[in-house]
């Protein structure tokens, strides 16, 4: 078991290996000696970007699998760095392919058919630590949540039943229905019983039948029973010969699967294991060197800084200024500089600092503006260019890390993958080194300070009105912080008082991957031949991914990443707005604060109980974030005119709020807010499009998502898909029906009953025919709304404007046609 073991380390850190020399060329590819010529064709650029995000997911891949399953604690610290850096790279690019194309979709076949990869290679993961690192913690508020729940349910008061006066009429009535029924289901009984007797009298009398007929009937019987059953294995072997049908032999797990799934819940015991030693050693460390080697870092640094002090006072005749801390204080002594050179740079900075100062805001803002106009023509002059990265640093660091440290790094010892020690020492020394310093510049200042007095007395007293000054300086800036409304309640009443309310909810156990959908095989083809392709069901699994579950689940990507605050979901009913959601939710641990119209009508009244609920929503959701503010029924805020039967509810009440506590979202909170909304017609597009950054379009399922979800749904239910069930008519004949429809058509259809059946009477495509056409599909008319309404959209203008450059009056009359002409 060890010997496996040893094996399945080994295999993780070769994989690390694979993924790391991949990272590094793409490192070198991005970050060139020379800057490259900037690119004036726009497809050749969106190619370059498409090879770039499509390489990076597969590093993503790799090292979210490595992450997952390798124990040496101090592996996994640069493994996470170097996760999290290319998560955050993968979104960058992601953006500016959305720039760089004004679509929020994108079609990638033709590249994935050159790095000969799998439309799957190209799913982006959802790594699993989002999860399992915060498993107390999600723990801890599922059971707060749970208690308020009970504790809700308890305190409501229970309405009294009502005992109803029955007449004696409608007494006898309910007797004899109930007699009735009795008398009827025993006498289908005693019917049954006699038509089997009545069987068995008559087989006893046939007795005519002569043997040799008998014998012929049997055998024929048996002859076509035996056909039958030869030529349909000889069918399914041909189809499992050619690739078309699974072997039955790999549908049943095997042992070594079974073991595989054993060994990856001991490894994550082991990850915990070996994550409390490390934190132990750390800390003992820590102490061991502060008391051993201390004492010997401080004396020599005080030799070191008066030598520069005697130094300085020989080159130049005077004692230096002792360098501040913002600079590095005496940190900037060590380099490799003579007394002259430092002194020569600590007056540049002082006199970079004081032209910088008188500078005011108004020069500042016009200097801004011309040089952003001069940026601009440059940029249209020279053609397309990357922007800069807040990730690619941070890679380089990790991949140098790698290299030095892990690449030839002889583990032969260490077998059961624990920390080293030695490395501990040398980044602890660092962080030891780096307090003694503090303390010593302090008492350093002084002593200097003290030299001055003694020999240099009128240079003293200059020196700490500078000091003076600077600390004024500092404590002049101010910023205003947020009012706080409920500074004296915990959180616990907090989150009561949104239970209660129906604010804060439980979310719905579904996956992402539970959002079924085929991916999308001809988008290049078509855009090819000017058709503007609709997207599948797996690229809005893709792009909610990018935009809501990764930043949400890490705080190193969503602090540095593009900010997304805001995102609207827009589609048909039935798409499945709300379960992606409540997906977003369960992938990240989020928790689900509900502010749909509908469901604030009448919840705090009044202007200041408007604000107190905003105030506790938004605080509540910065405390326990990630957070997920879903507003169903998005358009009903910014409605054009308010139906009369909804202005009771008075659904435009947040209007004006929401917008200002939006802007209160900064890198550091991981709150976001998800709109969904199926009539975007009848809101106001200017402040629907300022409130929410992104707009997604979810469509209507095309063939290959009906297909996956006929037969997914149908197993799930415990239907059986055998080849009487044809699947491909039905996929064809539900075109413009939602995902939605096709569940209420599975559970009506597939019930307990039917399951038992299906041994003599296998499902057919027929008895889903009827029940589905009970329901209204989405028609060509709505889907042709929604595509003009989104091409009103900022991006759908851009697009527009890009892909034929006629005035934007245009654009709604030509809807997305006008994006026909797009990329070729």
């Amino acid at each position: 078991m060890a010997h496996k073991r040893a094996k399945q380390y080994r295999a993780y850190n070769e994989l690390w290996a694979e993924a790391q020399l991949e990272l590094s060329r793409l490192l070198t590819e991005e970050l060139p000696a020379e800057p490259p010529h900037p690119e004036k064709d726009r497809v050749v650029f969106f190619q370059r970007l498409a090879m770039l995000y499509v390489r990076y997911i597969q590093i993503f891949r790799q090292l979210e699998k490595v992450y997952d399953q390798v124990v040496h604690p101090q592996k996994r610290q640069v493994i996470r760095a170097m996760l999290d850096g290319v998560i955050g790279r993968v979104i960058e690019l992601k953006n500016e392919m959305v720039e760089k194309e004004f679509s929020e979709y994108h079609y990638m076949d033709d590249v994935l058919h050159d790095l000969k990869l799998r439309p799957a290679d190209l799913e982006i993961p959802i790594p699993l630590y989002f999860i399992t690192e915060r498993n107390k913690e999600l723990q801890e508020r599922k059971t707060m949540l749970t208690d308020i729940l009970k504790m809700a349910e308890v305190t409501e008061s229970p309405e009294p039943l009502m005992v109803k006066d029955m007449s004696q009429e409608e007494a006898i009535k309910i007797i004899q229905v109930v007699e009735r029924t009795r008398q009827g289901r025993l006498r289908a009984k005693l019917n049954e019983e006699s038509r089997n007797m009545n069987k068995m009298y008559r087989t006893k009398d046939s007795g005519t039948v002569s043997i040799e007929s008998a014998a012929v009937c049997i055998q024929k019987v048996w002859r076509g029973y035996i056909q039958r059953k030869r030529a349909k294995i000889a069918r399914d072997e041909e189809m499992i010969f050619l690739g078309m049908v699974m072997d039955p032999k790999y549908r049943v797990p095997y042992p070594a699967e079974i073991t595989a799934q054993a060994n990856q819940a001991y490894t994550h015991i082991k990850q915990e294991e070996h994550e409390e030693d490390y934190q132990k050693s750390i800390e003992a460390v820590t102490k061991q060197l502060r008391d051993v080697e201390g004492h010997d870092m401080s004396k020599t640094m005080k030799d070191q800084i008066r030598q520069w002090f005697i130094e300085c006072r020989d080159a130049t005749g005077t004692f230096p200024d002792y360098p501040d801390e913002e600079d590095g204080g005496s940190a900037i002594i060590f380099a490799e500089k003579t007394p002259q050179q430092l002194m020569e740079e600590i007056a540049e900075k002082e006199e970079v600092d004081s032209s910088n100062k008188p500078k005011g805001k108004e020069e500042k803002k016009e200097k801004g503006k011309k040089d952003k106009g001069k940026d601009e023509e440059e940029e249209e002059e020279a053609g397309l260019k990357m922007l800069p990265s807040a990730f690619l640093s941070d890679l380089e660091v990790g991949n140098k890390t790698y290299t030095d440290v892990w690449k030839t790094r002889n583990e032969s010892k260490n077998f059961s993958q624990r920390h080293e020690v030695e490395l501990i020492k040398e980044e602890k020394r660092k962080v030891i080194e780096t307090e003694i310093r503090l303390q010593v510049d302090e008492q350093m200042r002084q002593e200097l300070a003290d030299w001055k007095l003694a020999v240099d007395k009128d240079k003293g007293g200059k020196t700490k009105g500078n000091a003076k000054k600077k600390k004024g300086s500092k404590s002049g800036k101010k910023k205003k912080k947020e009012k706080d409304l409920t500074a004296d309640r915990t959180l616990e009443s907090l989150c009561q008082e949104l239970v209660e309310q129906g604010l804060l909810k439980k979310a719905n156990n579904v996956g992402l991957q539970d959002y079924l959908g085929d991916y999308s095989y001809l988008g290049t083809t078509l855009r090819q031949n000017d058709i503007e392709p609709m997207p599948s069901l797996s690229d809005v699994r893709q792009v909610l991914t990018l935009y809501a579950i990764l930043p949400l689940g890490s705080q190193v990507v969503h602090e540095n990443a593009p900010l997304i605050k805001a995102i609207l979901l827009t589609g048909p009913g039935g798409v499945g707005k709300k379960m992606l959601v409540h997906a977003i939710c369960h992938e990240t641990g989020a928790n689900l604060f509900d502010l749909s119209p509908l469901n604030t009508a009448g919840k705090y009244p009044g202007k200041s109980g408007l604000a107190m609920m905003l105030h506790i929503v938004f605080k509540v959701a910065r405390l326990l974030q990630p957070s997920v503010i879903w507003i169903g029924d998005a358009e009903k805020m910014f409605y054009k005119k308010v139906p009369k039967e909804e202005k009771e509810l008075d659904p435009k009440r947040l209007k004006k709020d929401l917008p200002k506590s939006l802007k209160l979202i900064k890198g550091e909170d991981r709150v976001l807010i998800v709109g969904t909304t199926k009539d975007p017609l009848s809101a106001d597009i200017k402040s629907l499009c300022k409130m929410y950054s992104k707009i997604i379009l979810i469509p209507r399922p095309d063939y290959g998502s009906r297909y996956i979800l006929w037969k997914q749904l149908i197993q799930k239910k415990g239907g059986e898909v055998t080849k009487v069930l044809d699947l491909s008519s039905l996929a064809k004949i539900s075109d413009g029906y939602t995902p939605g429809h096709m569940v209420q058509v599975v559970q009506s259809v597939v019930t307990k009953r039917r399951i038992l059946q299906q041994a003599n009477r296998p499902l057919t495509a027929a008895e889903f025919v009827a029940p589905l056409a009970k329901f209204d599909p989405v028609f060509q008319e709505e889907e042709e709304a929604l595509k003009n309404w989104y091409a009103k959209t900022p991006l759908g203008k851009k697009r527009i404007k890009a892909a034929t450059g006629k005035e934007e009056e245009e654009a709604p009359v030509k809807g997305k046609d006008a994006k026909k002409k797009g990329k070729k």
